[in-house]
């Protein structure tokens, strides 16, 4: 028997118990669309994370008062008795001392009470080395200019800040009193949803670091940072680099491996941690999603035996005719084949409609400038359509194996 004619007997079977059919297919329907949509989300995760965490640069590293130890967690900088936990201008000098260090900008974080009108609010306040700030910043500007040398009582405000925190929107050039002390916006960014190491915290607050000590509420002595942020020459180069800032600080700061007060973290690191756990969480939520799979898979096989029960008659006269074991099997495979294909493409248009609709709603829940999408990948429809058709026909193996096995003469004789 040709293919052609077994693929046609096996399609106008299907037609002929239509509610039956559409019953099996709605199975993996279900398991198809709901693994593409969540897999799209996963994956629009991991690009919304990847170009967040990519503003970061795999070329920064930041030293932090304080250790951290992988046993211990974070001692506040008192490990072996040290009380000193700010950086100092020394310790950025040694830095700058390190091969392969390009920029080094100490800086000082707090916060401060913010002023516009009648209007106040708690604003998160960072200080910044204005001569090399600009080289180490990677968020874009909505308006206006970055903080330059020679900058005085000068401040470049986050996106939310400037739109959302006042009824009226801050525009440049207005003045506003920060910390008693009266400021001029220079700058805008755009929205960044981050603010990690400066790069634009939509909530945020920019000014040079001499001025920052005058309105951060909390005492933070001249020539003390609370942190510093150093960009490498190039970016394979920060592991070795961070290193090297460790062995020269511990001897500057008088500390060794035991009473270190001091942490050095790569960015690319965090990078690395957090895209590893976004696939992870998405892998996880797959897997839910496949077990659907298994329950129209369950649902075929449980069509093809009752097919295989119905038509035992046409079994027989197929092999009496000449059918051999392995057409009456092709038969029925490509039948539960069938299955998984018709299952499979209006699974994957309802996962492709669902993950557009999370795409809008999320889009539209953050607002403008929100980075919430999906991700619909040409190897993910191909994954889907392979996996479902796979599904069919394993789904359908025993019960095609059961008719093959079957005697002509006695299938001849049943009685439905």
């Amino acid at each position: 028997m040709k293919t052609l004619d077994t693929f046609r007997l096996s399609l106008s079977h299907v037609r002929k118990s239509k509610m039956r059919s559409w019953l099996t297919i709605i199975g993996i329907v279900i398991g198809v669309a709901a693994v593409v949509a969540i897999i799209s989300i996963g994956q629009g995760m991991q690009e919304s994370v990847a170009s967040r965490l990519g503003s970061l640069g795999a070329d920064l590293i930041t030293v932090t008062p304080g250790f951290s130890r992988a046993s211990g967690g974070f001692d506040g900088g008192r490990s072996g008795g040290s009380t000193n936990i700010n950086l100092t201008d020394k310790d950025v000098n040694v830095i700058k001392q390190v091969p392969g260090v390009l920029y080094v900008n100490g800086m000082v974080t707090g916060r401060s009470e913010m002023i516009m009108g009648t209007e106040k609010t708690s604003v998160s306040i960072t200080g910044v080395d204005p001569v090399v700030w600009r080289s180490l910043v990677t968020t874009d500007l909505e308006a206006g200019r970055y903080l330059q040398p020679g900058d005085s009582n000068a401040v470049v405000i986050g996106y939310s800040l400037a739109h959302e925190t006042f009824l009226q929107p801050l525009t440049l050039n207005r003045p506003v009193t920060i910390g008693g002390k009266t400021f001029k916006i220079v700058g805008i960014f755009v929205k960044s949803g981050g603010g990690f190491g400066g790069a634009g915290g939509d909530n945020a607050v920019y000014m040079p670091v001499d001025y920052s000590r005058d309105v951060i509420t909390t005492n933070i002595s001249r020539n003390t940072f609370t942190s510093i942020m150093i960009k490498v020459s190039d970016s394979t180069l920060a592991n070795q680099v961070a290193s090297d800032i460790v062995t020269k600080l511990m001897p500057s700061r008088h500390v060794n491996s035991r009473t270190r007060d001091f942490t050095v973290t790569e960015f690319a690191v965090i990078q690395q941690q957090i895209t590893s756990v976004v696939q992870t969480i998405s892998l996880f939520l797959a897997a839910i999603a496949a077990v659907s799979l298994i329950v129209g898979a369950v649902g075929i096989a449980n069509t093809m035996f009752m097919s295989v029960m119905e038509r035992t008659r046409q079994i027989g006269l197929l092999k009496a005719l000449g059918a051999t074991d392995a057409e009456v099997m092709k038969l029925f495979l490509m039948e539960s084949g069938l299955f998984g294909f018709v299952g499979g493409v209006i699974g994957i248009i309802t996962g492709v409609l669902i993950s557009i609709i999370i795409s809008a709603v999320g889009l539209q829940t953050m607002g403008p400038g929100g980075t919430m999408s999906t991700v619909v990948s040409p190897q993910l429809l191909i994954f889907a359509l392979s996996f479902s058709i796979f599904v069919g026909i394993v789904s359908g193996v025993a019960p095609a194996r059961s008719a093959a096995k079957m005697n002509p003469v006695d299938a001849l004789r049943f009685e439905q």
